[in-house]
């Protein structure tokens, strides 16, 4: 990865440029076209009539500025980040309040509690997956799926990761009413890293000078050194105060709280190994604590994976611009909307394939002729109600049939490939096949 060129001093360029020139070309604003740039990416571009690239820069330092918003975080040099609200944020801000608000509403059928629950899965099986694979996990999405569905045990590394943060995940909801504290960052880190980590000792403890933490790109060059790690105690409790803040009188949006959470635990690194996954563990454990309910049917790694080194960029940006964690925080606003806006589509999607397949059971349809009556009923209310178990002796009662009849009914859907079946005890269930709506379409 490149590294981003350090910006100039903003008190050196004030110091030899001076801030009322600047002030009288009118072009003291913190972002440029709706966009919060770096210096890397500013000396690149063509700077406003009169005034060369320093000028220009000194000019939207200074704006930034005076946003800044001093943040109770900490650099290792000990200097306080910042975060700068620029109305590019605000509004991306309101538009995640907006739209996170109502991101299951408006879909009729999400209404049903067990759709609702199959959405919740979804969303933490790809959670789960993603942001294990951010970190190394090489296991296949469909064979991580397959195991998270069937219950069965993870059988390697990969798998075990994956594992580990589904359970996670799911469990945070049981911990949103308690505040953060050191021993809950800890279990949450263990519960990630059992059975993953190279030792299993350094699961749910700091890392140790011994340890040479370091963060490098791929041909081994330094990107971050985090702080001491004698250091750390003192950090993770000033992290949890912030967590746990509510102080209206120094008001910070909940969002932007929970991604600093994220950033921080990035940033000191106090674990040899997951971090990463602690640190968006952590972000939606803030999330669903300051009543972003919605969070729990994202997946924010998914988005993170398509561009890890974004990822890393929105750090070092950070890191080279005076502790400015606005690049940072507008990173991952963009990956929340990009998030809301997939499910949205998924929801779309998925409503249109279950009208599309209706359409097709309907009466007299070409796919309805190749089927019995029975059979149409129950791929109708396997339509709606995907997650629900089916048994000979059930369809049996309900149609008042043979228990043959029945059977034949069931096996002939599972020879289709329209339904899956499992030995459960002595006897077997049928489900829908995945993709149910799909498959009666081709």
């Amino acid at each position: 990865m490149k590294l981003p060129v350090t910006p100039p001093e903003w008190s050196t360029l004030a110091q030899r440029l001076g801030l009322q020139a600047i002030a009288r070309h009118g072009i003291i604003a913190p972002e440029v076209e709706n966009e919060y740039l770096h210096w890397d990416k500013l000396r690149h571009l063509t700077p406003p009539d009169g005034i060369d690239h320093e000028a220009w820069w000194l000019a939207i330092k200074t704006a930034r500025i005076a946003l800044a918003h001093r943040l109770p975080l900490r650099d290792k040099h000990g200097d306080n980040f910042t975060v700068s609200l620029s109305p590019s944020l605000q509004r991306k801000l309101f538009m995640i309040a907006r739209d996170a608000a109502g991101a299951l509403k408006g879909v009729d059928h999400v209404d049903d509690p067990a759709s609702k629950d199959r959405y919740l899965v979804r969303s933490l099986i790809e959670e789960a997956m993603t942001s294990s694979q951010l970190e190394g996990a090489a296991t296949t999405t469909q064979v991580a799926k397959d195991m998270l569905v069937s219950g069965r045990k993870p059988r390697d590394y990969g798998e075990r990761m994956i594992y580990n943060n589904f359970a996670t995940m799911r469990e945070l909801k049981h911990w949103i009413d308690k505040p953060l504290t050191p021993d809950t960052i800890f279990e949450i880190h263990r519960m990630l890293t059992a059975d993953t980590l190279e030792d299993p000792q350094w699961a749910g403890r700091f890392r140790t000078a011994e340890d040479n933490i370091a963060i490098e790109d791929e041909t081994g060059r330094v990107l971050h050194m985090p702080p001491k790690a004698e250091e750390l105690p003192q950090r993770l409790q000033a992290l949890c105060d912030f967590a746990n803040e509510n102080d209206d009188a120094n008001f910070l949006h909940p969002v932007v709280r929970a991604i600093l959470v994220h950033f921080q635990i990035g940033y000191d690194h106090p674990f040899c190994d997951g971090n990463g996954r602690t640190a968006r563990a952590l972000f939606y454990w803030s999330m669903l604590r300051s009543g972003f309910w919605m969070m729990e049917y994202l997946s924010i790694s998914s988005i993170l994976r398509k561009a890890p080194a974004q990822y890393m960029r929105a750090y070092l940006h950070t890191e080279t611009d005076g502790c400015d964690t606005t690049y940072f925080v507008d990173h991952q606003l963009d990956a929340i909307l990009k998030a809301i806006d997939g499910l949205h589509g998924y929801l779309a999607r998925k409503r249109k394939e279950q009208r599309l397949a209706e359409t097709l059971l309907k009466p007299g349809t070409k796919l309805a002729r190749q089927l019995n009556h029975r059979q149409r009923e129950l791929l109708l209310n396997a339509l709606k109600r995907p997650e629900k178990s089916y048994t000979i002796e059930g369809h049996r009662r309900i149609h008042d049939v043979t228990y043959q009849t029945a059977r034949t009914d069931l096996l002939g859907l599972t020879e289709a490939k329209l339904m899956t079946q499992h030995k459960h005890g002595r006897s077997y269930v049928f489900v829908a096949a995945s993709n149910l709506a799909n498959k009666l379409k081709n």
